[in-house]
């Protein structure tokens, strides 16, 4: 038979050139692998057909011609399905799975590239709740996966980079109006373009071979490897720009009246405090080597981020190195996988919330009347002291107030750190069914945090010479852990199995002075006066946990699927407690329908899933064995406050799920459903117990928090005549409740029955005028409650003496007014392609909670704030029949401190347009076939659709509270975000 010859190219539905495709000519052994360009040239019988099948896609067949051109893969959705990674890397079947696990490729997080890469999954996952810090650029962030389990400990989940734990650590801010002023966290360390995959487990069943660090949930980070058989060199480049969005409404038309209120006469002065913020930026630039071969294969990438906030004098900078190479030997029996992962990351004057180093109080509270122009030239020279001074002529206010520009130019907080992860992996391929695989990972940081105070700061602060705080801190992690894989198949039936050990040693010290200073403005510890007013604060701790772990999958027919698996855990924390360890184990069953019966047509692929799991975590450090406390204030070890306990038990999640995952019409429509329920018991309370014994508190384990709610996806991609969308929906409900607190244990030390009706967690600003969290039996983790209101008269109506004045009253017994949770979030993600075009967009909504706004009652307090002016316009506030005084009105139910409760809490809904990125891929022949070039434009939190809240109640000043969220005390404005990307693959 005659020989042809035949070329073609083959690219995928964007027309990107697909590297590697296996083309066969049927019935015989000829065939190709597509080179770079994806084009091939195949020398074939006359009238042969064609086997095109590439990983992923559906494989095609056609007959031959002598140009085939370009052939267009479609992408096969069961396939991709087929294979998801899960808990300690280990790859399994999607049929298989028990439970719910959602993965996002790495191209959604760099279509809108964020510097803390946690921010661009907002809205694209079910059970997930991901709050962006409220520090700018680089900020941690708050992520909770089906609502919060404990009372008293972190509810973020954990954070997983290729099988293994990071020690994720960060300053996330503090609660209140003196809270910490916030910064980054580990995991804004990593380089986005560096991520293949992310895998988020909502559920215990889906982390539980994690074991304690798991009970909130795992994020699992798949980072990249170099590629078989293709060398590709990518550059990018996401440069966007960002000004303050959303910000409380403030009038500029009435002038001062005394001090800091604008309560005067009507003002020609027009001063409006956003012109105080800049435009920020956030450049990301990236490079990346990806090359290998069967053998060996090696990945290398360096990217750099710079952001500049919106606040003057506020920078985020982070340098990422990172190499990886894989390397197969003694005929691929032994698989060496070794990476290194370097970063240096600093940040200058981030601002999160509250009183203390902030220069909002003072913007937004400058009187309307007097010219903000005098105050920009911040510092001047004073002949007294010999050097400049800060120029403030308002004083503090009982805030603490600063010029906002001495706040972010002379009071400099800085954080220095340089990170190092090196990790390497054996993997020995024993036996065509069996192999081991020991990994090593060590992750090491240090940090240097100053607080630079120059003279003339506010004396609250520092000295009159200035002051310094200086820390240096070390935290090292090492994680270990050897692991055995069994794959084996009897007739029917296919075992899959994996058995090992783990260690996992965590450890922090921190060298802490601050103190004022001598010499003025000369920062060095040195220079510290140690004769008063000096703080040594060092801290440190020591954590590791043995582990042994075991899980089984047993298969029939690749239709039915048994799963077991088994922790036990050796927590250090558990020292000198009657229990030592604790073992959790998990069972699911997950039956794949489609294959066992005959269903509707349009039914593609019908799975039911079903899991029971229960995961524990250790109780805080020192409670069985507590040491002396050491005061940093007066230098002194003080006797341990906390009666010391052994036969205390770890914190025990039991959780169970079942789900439901559907596919329709050839898999262009596809539906994932699942509910659950967790219930968290032996919670640590501490409770009150006589002096006499020698100690002020004891600890009980009691109570019972359930979670309980419903995850839904539906996705569906199509395309026509070269036009694709792709869509998926998602929504997350979940019910909080807390079923027990501590009534009815007995107290350790007296013997007595422990009543406990309520539990009275924090105050969500200044003490007896915000709103405070109280938990109770029946109630949730974030109801809140208010004690004031306006006096009322004995007929209902707000009392008004004669002079037109309104009081407040309190009282004892708090009401309940509603709880921070929404009622379920809502996120929509849409992708539409048409040669080359990609049109990216995002929407997301939560529904339902409160919000307080503790900075509205001040500004309107002040009257700095639209709505006093509004009402000084109307005449006054409408009250019973009648009219009352604008500035009594709001000087009663605001105060300088924040407003009541009752009056400033805000409804949470808001529906926002999330995301927006439009790229086009130009032709590869304008580069002659050497480069791939896409070009786009992109935007994050470009339209706040609705929202009743005078702040976006989407941020978080304390990003690790339990039950500080949706709260506003001088918050930094969320940011509307608008730029572009640049990149070019080789």
């Amino acid at each position: 038979m005659a020989k042809v010859t035949t070329t073609g190219q083959v690219v995928d539905a964007k027309g990107e050139p697909l590297i590697g495709v296996s083309i066969l000519e049927v019935g015989t052994t000829n065939g190709t692998i597509t080179d770079i360009d994806g084009n091939f040239t195949l020398s074939v019988n006359e009238g042969a057909t064609l086997e095109i099948s590439y990983i992923g896609y559906k494989t095609q067949t056609m007959t031959v011609r002598p140009q085939l051109g370009q052939i267009v893969m479609k992408e096969d959705t069961e396939v991709l399905d087929e294979v998801v990674v899960t808990a300690l890397g280990i790859k399994r079947s999607q049929k298989a799975l028990s439970y719910n696990v959602q993965e996002v490729k790495g191209d959604a997080l760099t279509a809108v590239k964020d510097a803390n890469f946690m921010n661009s999954l907002a809205g694209k996952v079910a059970g997930v709740q991901i709050s962006s810090g409220a520090t700018g650029a680089g900020g941690a962030a708050r992520v909770v996966m089906r609502g919060m389990k404990s009372l008293t400990k972190d509810n973020n989940a954990l954070y997983v980079i290729d099988g293994v734990p990071i020690f994720n650590t960060g300053s996330s801010g503090g609660e209140g109006q003196y809270g910490d002023m916030g910064g980054s966290d580990a995991v804004a360390d990593l380089n986005p373009d560096d991520i293949a995959s992310v895998s988020m487990m909502t559920g215990p069943s889906a982390a539980a071979l994690y074991g304690s660090a798991a009970a909130n949930g795992v994020v699992l980070i798949t980072t990249k490897k170099g590629q078989t058989e293709k060398t590709n060199i990518t550059v990018s480049n996401s440069t966007t720009f960002s000004k303050a969005y959303i910000m409380p409404e403030m009038q500029n038309r009435y002038g001062t009246s005394s001090g800091l209120f604008s309560w005067g006469a009507a003002t020609a002065n027009r001063y409006d405090p956003s012109d105080f913020f800049n435009v920020g930026t956030n450049i990301i630039n990236s490079i990346a080597l990806s090359t290998g071969n069967s053998k060996n294969q090696t990945y290398l990438s360096a990217s750099t981020t710079n952001s500049d906030g919106i606040l003057p004098n506020n920078s985020y900078n982070r340098y990422n190195f990172t190499a990886r190479n894989t390397t197969n030997f003694l005929n691929d029996r032994l698989t060496l996988d070794i990476g290194a992962q370097y970063i240096i990351q600093n940040n200058k004057n981030m601002v999160s919330q509250g009183q203390y180093y902030n220069p909002l109080p003072a913007l937004y509270l400058f009187p309307r009347g007097d010219n903000f122009d005098e105050i920009r030239l911040y510092e001047r020279y004073d002949t007294d002291y010999g050097y400049m001074r800060q120029y403030w002529p308002y004083g503090d206010g009982g805030m603490s107030l600063q010029n906002p520009y001495w706040i972010q130019n002379k009071i400099l907080r800085t954080s220095e750190k340089k990170r190092y992860m090196l990790s390497a992996s054996l993997k020995w391929k024993v036996t065509d069914w069996f192999n081991i695989t020991g990994r090593v990972n060590l992750d090491n940081s240090d940090y240097r945090n100053r607080n630079e105070k120059s003279a003339s700061t506010l004396t609250t602060f520092c000295g009159v010479n200035g002051g310094l705080e200086d820390a240096m801190r070390q935290e090292r992690s090492l994680y270990a852990d050897v692991l055995g894989n069994i794959d084996k198949t009897f007739g029917e039936f296919r075992l899959n199995a994996n058995f090992g050990a783990s260690i996992y040693h965590t450890s922090m010290d921190e060298l802490f002075l601050a103190g004022d200073l001598i010499i003025p403005n000369f920062f060095q510890i040195n220079n510290i006066n140690f004769s008063a007013n000096y703080k040594p604060d060092p801290q440190g701790y020591q954590d590791e946990i043995q582990s042994v772990f075991a899980s089984a999958e047993l298969s029939w027919r690749n239709q039915l699927y048994l799963t077991l698996t088994g922790r036990n855990d050796w927590d250090s924390k558990l020292a000198f407690s009657d229990q030592a360890s604790f073992f959790y184990p998990s069972v699911g069953l997950s039956a794949v329908l489609s294959e066992m019966f005959e269903l509707p047509e349009i039914i593609t692929y019908a799975k039911v899933r079903g899991s029971y799991t229960v995961v524990a975590s250790s109780f805080d450090r020192y409670l069985t064995n507590p040491g002396y406390e050491y005061n940093a204030q007066t230098h002194n070890w003080e006797n341990p406050t906390v009666y010391p306990m052994d036969n205390m038990k770890p914190e025990k999640t039991k959780s169970w799920e079942i789900g439901l995952n559907l596919k329709f019409w050839e898999n262009r429509f596809n539906l994932d459903a699942t509910y659950y329920r967790s219930n968290t018991l032996n919670q640590t309370f501490k409770v009150d117990i006589p002096s006499s014994s020698g100690y002020n508190k004891a600890i009980v384990q009691a109570g019972n928090v359930q979670n309980q709610g419903l995850e839904l996806a539906l996705g569906f991609q199509d395309e026509w005549a070269g036009f694709g969308w792709s869509s998926n929906a998602t929504f997350t409900l979940n019910r909080n409740k807390i079923v027990r607190l501590a009534s009815g244990s007995i107290n350790p030390v007296t013997g007595e029955e422990i009543q406990m009706d309520n539990m009275p967690v924090g105050w969500l600003g200044k003490e007896n005028v915000a709103p405070r969290v109280i938990l109770t039996e029946g109630g949730s983790m974030t109801d809140i409650y208010v004690y004031n209101q306006l006096t009322r008269d004995n007929n209902g109506n707000i009392k008004v003496d004669q002079n037109g004045n309104l009081s407040m009253t309190s009282s004892s017994t708090p009401t309940k007014v509603g709880d921070l949770d929404a009622d379920f979030n809502l996120g929509w993600t849409n992708h539409f392609t048409y040669k080359g075009i990609d049109l990216g967009v995002v929407l997301s909504a939560r529904v339902g909670g409160l919000a307080y706004s503790a900075t509205q009652g001040i500004l309107d307090y002040y009257g700095v704030s639209e709505a006093s002016a509004t009402a000084r316009d109307n005449g006054g506030i409408p009250i019973n029949n009648g009219m009352v005084d604008a500035q009594k009105y709001y000087q009663t139910i605001g105060t300088g401190e924040g407003g009541y409760a009752r009056y400033y809490l805000y409804s949470a809904t808001n529906v926002r347009l999330q995301e927006l990125s439009l790229n086009y891929t130009l032709p590869k022949k304008w580069f002659k076939n050497v480069a791939n070039v896409t070009l786009g434009v992109v935007g994050r939190n470009l339209w706040m659709i609705y929202c009743k809240a005078p702040f976006d109640p989407e941020l978080s000043a304390a990003t690790s509270s339990n039950y500080y969220m949706n709260v506003d005390y001088f918050m930094q404005p969320s940011l509307r975000n608008i730029g572009f990307n640049v990149k070019v693959q080789f």
